[in-house]
Order: structure tokens, then C-alpha cells, then sequence
């Protein structure tokens, strides 16, 4: 099973950009989105979607053109759980999961705190209740995959200036903090599992050509439960695809 997770940063302007040609070029078989920023009937482009394929499940923010997640498959899941019963994270369309036989795969779309204090607790809170959350999901769900944009970089060598960078929303001592307890709670950060290479990012700002010259973060990850860690196949980042100020990270189970 090929997966792949991509915050397009608005699904409608990553497809004017040749969005689906890539898709069809690449194929995955399940492509977990974030920051949609909108509904599926503002995307006429669905059924193009469908010929490639693939059912489509989405869950949109309530905020209009804000956040949300989506699941595109071409392998029918058994259910799809929209939200993770938290109705603050609901109301903005954080979680959707998909459930297949042998597997279950979410799509999540964690908090920025970049825009001040109170989004940095919200994402404090967020990170606190997604932990208790991934705990009782895996008593059921054992084999999980979370794929995202979890908006934070782990260690130092997952930002291209770590010291400048010390103080800043994602890098936070707390926040690195929460993932490496996250990891050590059941999962495999499968991209670092296969590549200790320097200089592999998932995001760039749009200032400063930061893109061109990899100035950029590793905060998209593709996380594996333990049980399934022998089943890593292959992973990798794939920056030459430009629809969004993130690339897509891709993840291939055996």
C-alpha cells in the first residue's frame, strides 16, 4: 500500500496547478490531505477525481476556506471515523480516519501556533488530548499510520537553522518535547527510520526563495504504530512536487 500525505494548502489552488496530473502520475493508493480550506462542492474537479479512481472522503473546517482534512482511496475502507470527538478540534476538521482491513490510516491537520499565544495553547491542548486520543485509538487500532502536518520538527536536524529558530512556534522545546514522548508511545517516524541524511524538509516559507535554497522544515510526517514497523517497505520526501508551500512524503507498506 502506497501512502502519501500532502497539505496542499488549499486543495482548489494546488489542482490549478497541475495537482491531479501529479496524482495520476504517482499513484498512491491512499493520499491523506490537509488544509483543504474547502467543501467538496466547491471542487468541480471531483469527478476527475473519481476516474482516477479513487473514493473521496472529506471533512471540512465549519470556517469556510480554513484548515480541514481529507482521505482520497483507491481501496475501499471498511469505515471512515470524521473527527476525533473533541468538538473544538471538530469544529475545524482536524482528523479523519480511514479503516481498512489490515490497517487504519488518519489524516491530521495539527495546530499552528505561529499567529500568537492563545493558538499556542490551543495547540498545547490539541497535542495533550491527541496523545490521550492515539492511546485508546490504538487499543482497538493497533496497526495505525497518522499522517500530517503535525507543525512541528523533532530534532535540530529536521531545521535548516535550529538556533535562530529556538524560540519559534514548531521548534519549542515543548513541542519537541510532546513528539519525542509521542514516538516513544508507540511509533516509528517511519521517513527518519530509513533516512538519518541532513537537509530533508517537508516545508519552506514562500519569503526569501527559502525553497530553492532548502531553507526549509521537516514537519510532515507519516507515523507508524510499532506493530506495523517491520512493514515499512519504503519512504521518502518528494520535493520536486509544487503545489503547495509543503511537499508530500510517501510512505510504502509491505
Amino acid at each position: 500500500m502506497k501512502i502519501i500525505t500532502y497539505n496542499v494548502n488549499g486543495i482548489r489552488a494546488a489542482l490549478r496547478k497541475g495537482w491531479l496530473d501529479w496524482v495520476k502520475a504517482t499513484a498512491p493508493d491512499v493520499i491523506c490531505l490537509q488544509e483543504i480550506k474547502a467543501t467538496p462542492d466547491q471542487v468541480p474537479e471531483i469527478l476527475l477525481i473519481e476516474e482516477l479512481g479513487y473514493e473521496h472522503y472529506w471533512y471540512p473546517a465549519q470556517k469556510k476556506g480554513y484548515s480541514g482534512t481529507a482521505i482520497l482511496t483507491r481501496v475501499t475502507p471498511q469505515h471512515i471515523e470524521y473527527g476525533c470527538g473533541h468538538e473544538d478540534y471538530d469544529f475545524e476538521g482536524r482528523v479523519i480516519r480511514a479503516d481498512f482491513p489490515d490497517v487504519s490510516v488518519m489524516s491530521v491537520y495539527f495546530p499552528s501556533g505561529t499567529t500568537g499565544g492563545i493558538r499556542q495553547e490551543f495547540k498545547y491542548r490539541f497535542l495533550d488530548d491527541f496523545q490521550s486520543y492515539s492511546d485508546e485509538l490504538r487499543v482497538d487500532k493497533p496497526n495505525l499510520v497518522v499522517c500530517g502536518d503535525f507543525n512541528i520538527c523533532h530534532r535540530e536536524i529536521d531545521i535548516h537553522n535550529p538556533k535562530s529558530n529556538a524560540n519559534s512556534s514548531g521548534f519549542l522545546p515543548q513541542e519537541r518535547e510532546w513528539m519525542e514522548n509521542f514516538i516513544n508511545s508507540g511509533y516509528v517516524d517511519s521517513f527518519r527510520f530509513q533516512n538519518p541524511d541532513p537537509h530533508q524538509y517537508t516545508w519552506w516559507s514562500y519569503r526569501a526563495g527559502a525553497r530553492s535554497r532548502n531553507l526549509g522544515w521537516r514537519i510532515d510526517y507519516n507515523m507508524v504504530s510499532k506493530p506495523l514497523q517491520e512493514r515499512i517497505h519504503t519512504t521518502k520526501i518528494l520535493p520536486d512536487a509544487v503545489h503547495s508551500d509543503h511537499c508530500p512524503v510517501e510512505l510504502i507498506l509491505a
